[in-house]
């Protein structure tokens, strides 16, 4: 009986210690307004998606973007080779959210890890961008079209604000950006729009 014991207090150490080894990167946030890829892939309105069905809030990959961060291509997944689908195209089928130029639109995030953060940005595809294509640098306006500074605080659950959309018309492709103040990382999210 104390081997038995022994034996299963020993396993409940290596699994407590599994899981606090990976809790730093097991859920942190993603956008539901306009829904992200990722959230279309956690309601099952889009299959073939990989594990990102189950973490929606996982899509985490270095900060400093544009100038450093995820590589061109690998955008909408945060450079993480597990939720590639999400960089996939789709030949430009992704369902989209209706939207208007000059629009004051709530943009909103869901938490389930509120880490400290410097800020949100939101880029988005230029003019004559192509839909069938990876995301990269070049394909977004070089400035993001919002900013909200959050100055190291922690957010509540759900956060959302309002900001105002540029002036475009078709298909496009917001890339969301959360940048973790006490960490390299950044979280990730790809909304495509119909304007």
């Amino acid at each position: 009986m104390r081997k038995r014991i022994g034996a299963a207090m020993v396993g409940l150490a290596v699994a407590g210690t599994t899981l606090l080894a990976t809790g730093s990167a097991s859920s942190h946030g993603y956008t539901d307004s306009p829904i992200s890829r990722q959230k279309l892939c956690a309601n099952g309105t889009v299959g073939n998606c990989g594990e990102i069905q189950w973490e929606p809030q996982s899509v985490e990959g270095p900060k400093g973007f544009p100038g450093a961060g995820p590589a061109d291509g690998k955008l909408c997944a945060g450079g993480n080779s597990r939720f590639a689908q999400l960089d996939d195209p789709r030949g430009g089928a992704w369902p989209t959210t209706r939207v208007s130029s000059g629009q004051n639109y709530t943009f909103r995030w869901q938490f389930t890890a509120m880490h400290a953060t410097t800020d949100f940005k939101y880029y988005i595809t230029r003019n004559g961008w192509n839909p069938s294509q990876p995301l990269t640098r070049a394909a977004l306006d070089p400035q993001p079209f919002l900013t909200i500074p959050y100055n190291g605080q922690r957010p509540p659950g759900t956060l959302s604000h309002s900001g105002t959309l540029p002036s475009k018309s078709g298909r496009h492709l917001i890339l969301a950006v959360w940048t973790i103040a006490d960490t390299p990382n950044a979280f990730y999210a790809c909304s495509d729009v119909q304007f």
